[in-house]
C-alpha cells in the first residue's frame, strides 16, 4: 500500500490525533548512515497520551516500526512499510529529578544529555552514556552499554505503550535484560524511564566523562557517517579483533567501508546505498566465520524493504 493510500485509509480513524503525520518521508534524513528509502507514513506523536490514542485506533494489520535518533539503524533502500513512529524531543525529551534522587527521562533524550544532567546533580553511574551516540529509547530496548557498564545497571522502571494503545509501567525485572537485549515485547514502545545512580563528587564524574570522551575520539570514527558498533561482541571475543584477524579492516563494498580506525564500525564514505552497507556487513560475517569459526551477530538494527 502506498503512503497516500495508507493515509487515506487512516484519516477517518486518526482525526483527533494531535501529532504530525506525513507520507513518504525519506528515512535517509533520520539516520546517521544517511541511507534508506521512505517510510510509507511517519507519525510523530505529541506526547504519550497522543501515542496511545493513535495506536488504539490503528488497525492491527498495519505494520508499526519505531525509530529513535537513528544512530544504530540501517534502513534498507526500499523504505519501510506501514507506519513509522518517531518520538520527538518536544514530546519525549524531558528530563527531571524525581523522589529519592532518581532521574526520569523521556525516550527522545540523548544518552549524552542524561549523563550531563546526572553530572549537574552530582549523580554518578551514568558516565558511560557520555560516549554512546544514541537516545534513551534505543538504550532501553538494546541494553546499551560501554566501558563495563550497561543500561540495566541504572534502570528502575520503564513507561511504555502497547501496540493496542495501553499505557503500562514495567519494572526492571519485566525488561528481561541480557547483553544488548531486552526481553520486553518488540512491539512495545518505551516512552520514559526512571533511573537511579549513586552519589558521587562532581569532579570524579567529570573526570570519568572526560576519559570516556577522549577514548571515543581517539579510537572511533566519530566524524564519519556511521551506525556505531556493527556487531555484538561474541562470548570470550572482541568483534573488532575477529574482523581484523580476518583481514577486513578497511574492506569496502561500493562506498561502504569497515573503518580503518575501528574495524567494527561501518561507515558511509559518501554515496553508499543501504545495500552496499548490508552486503559489506554480511561479507565481514562470512569472512570471520571462515577464519575463526565465530558467527558474528549484528548489533545494528536492519529494517525495511530491499530496494
Amino acid at each position: 500500500m502506498s503512503g497516500a493510500a495508507l493515509q487515506a485509509r487512516l484519516a477517518p480513524l486518526v482525526a483527533g490525533v494531535r501529532g504530525r503525520i506525513a507520507i513518504d518521508q525519506p528515512m535517509a534524513r533520520l539516520t546517521w548512515f544517511q541511507v534508506g528509502g521512505p517510510a510509507d507514513l511517519l507519525f510523530q506523536p505529541a506526547d504519550a497520551d497522543d501515542l496511545a490514542a493513535f495506536l488504539s485506533v490503528l488497525p492491527a494489520d498495519v505494520p508499526v516500526t519505531v525509530v529513535g535518533v537513528g544512530s544504530n539503524l540501517l534502513v534498507r533502500d526500499g523504505g519501510i512499510e506501514g507506519v513509522v513512529i518517531r518520538l520527538s524531543a518536544r514530546g519525549f525529551g524531558g528530563i527531571d529529578l524525581v523522589q529519592g534522587g532518581r532521574i526520569r527521562a523521556g525516550a527522545a533524550v540523548l544518552d549524552k544529555a542524561l549523563a550531563a544532567f546526572a553530572l549537574e546533580h552530582g549523580i554518578g553511574g551514568f558516565e558511560f552514556y557520555h560516549g554512546i551516540p544514541g537516545g534513551i529509547g534505543g538504550a532501553l530496548r538494546m541494553n546499551a552499554g560501554a566501558n563495563g557498564a550497561e543500561t540495566t545497571n541504572r534502570v528502575v522502571s520503564v513507561e511504555a505503550v502497547t501496540r493496542d494503545g495501553r499505557k503500562l509501567v514495567l519494572s526492571h525485572g519485566d525488561m528481561g535484560y541480557s547483553y544488548r537485549h531486552s526481553a520486553a515485547p518488540g512491539d512495545m514502545i518505551f516512552t520514559h524511564a526512571v533511573f537511579e545512580g549513586v552519589e558521587k563528587p562532581r569532579e570524579e564524574i567529570r573526570a570519568e566523562m572526560d576519559r570516556v570522551q577522549h577514548h571515543r575520539e581517539t579510537v572511533q570514527p566519530v566524524k564519519e557517517k556511521t551506525g556505531g558498533s556493527t556487531f555484538k561482541n561474541p562470548d570470550g571475543h572482541s568483534a573488532w579483533k575477529l574482523i581484523d584477524e580476518a583481514g577486513m579492516r578497511g574492506a569496502k563494498v561500493g562506498a561502504a567501508q569497515m573503518s580503518p580506525m575501528h574495524c567494527n564500525f561501518m561507515i558511509n564514505t559518501g554515496g553508499a546505498s543501504a545495500a552496499d552497507l548490508e552486503t559489506l556487513g554480511e561479507t565481514v560475517r562470512r569472512r570471520v566465520l571462515e577464519n575463526s569459526g565465530v558467527d558474528l551477530h549484528w548489533e545494528i538494527k536492519r529494517i525495511g524493504r530491499a530496494g
